[in-house]
């Protein structure tokens, strides 16, 4: 147990997760993915951190980004902690080799993963994404990220997002928030 969250095997509540995390989980062999239902009204970070005990230096939180080269759109799921924000025309943008980056919009994330806003989860992105893990990230014993739904949460090891597929450790992928 995590904070006052009740998690159980993730593989065992498809009806907990959305439907690309299923199909990704049914291929992914990382043994220690849980799940917890929440509150849908509480997913987002600062509510759900202070209503479940969670400290927002393991909660980690899923941002898509968006940019374009050649005509192209290129995207990006970048992992980073609550305690920081992502550096999207810094580090982001060079990995994604564009001019210029930003979040995706609302309405293109969704549609492009399959999952609600304010529950994305770096698990089942589509495959032709990098997933982008901050280095913080893998050091910590256990955090809390999107199911793809808005009604739970994912809590796994921290080293696991690093073995996602298509998953890269990033130094300075995000940046601590001040004050």
């Amino acid at each position: 147990m995590i904070g006052t969250l009740t998690t159980e095997p993730a593989r065992t509540r498809p009806d907990l997760l959305a439907a690309p995390v299923v199909a990704a989980l049914s291929s992914w062999s990382e043994p220690d993915v849980l799940v917890a239902p929440i509150d849908p009204g509480l997913a987002d970070t600062a509510a759900f951190c202070a209503a479940y005990g969670i400290g927002p230096g393991v909660s980690a939180n899923c941002v898509v980004v968006a940019g374009k080269r050649e005509g192209e759109i290129r995207y990006a799921a970048c992992v980073v902690l609550a305690t920081t924000r992502a550096d999207v025309n810094g580090v982001i943008r060079k990995r994604l080799d564009v001019r210029k980056a930003s979040f995706a919009p609302m309405d293109t994330a969704v549609a492009e993963t399959g999952m609600e806003y304010g529950g994305i989860t770096p698990i089942g992105v589509p495959p032709s994404w990098p997933v982008l893990v901050d280095a913080r990230i893998p050091a910590i014993g256990h955090v809390v990220v999107g199911s793809g739904v808005r009604h739970s949460k994912i809590v796994l090891p921290g080293a696991a997002l690093a073995r996602l597929p298509h998953a890269e450790v990033v130094d300075g992928l995000a940046r601590p928030i001040d004050g």
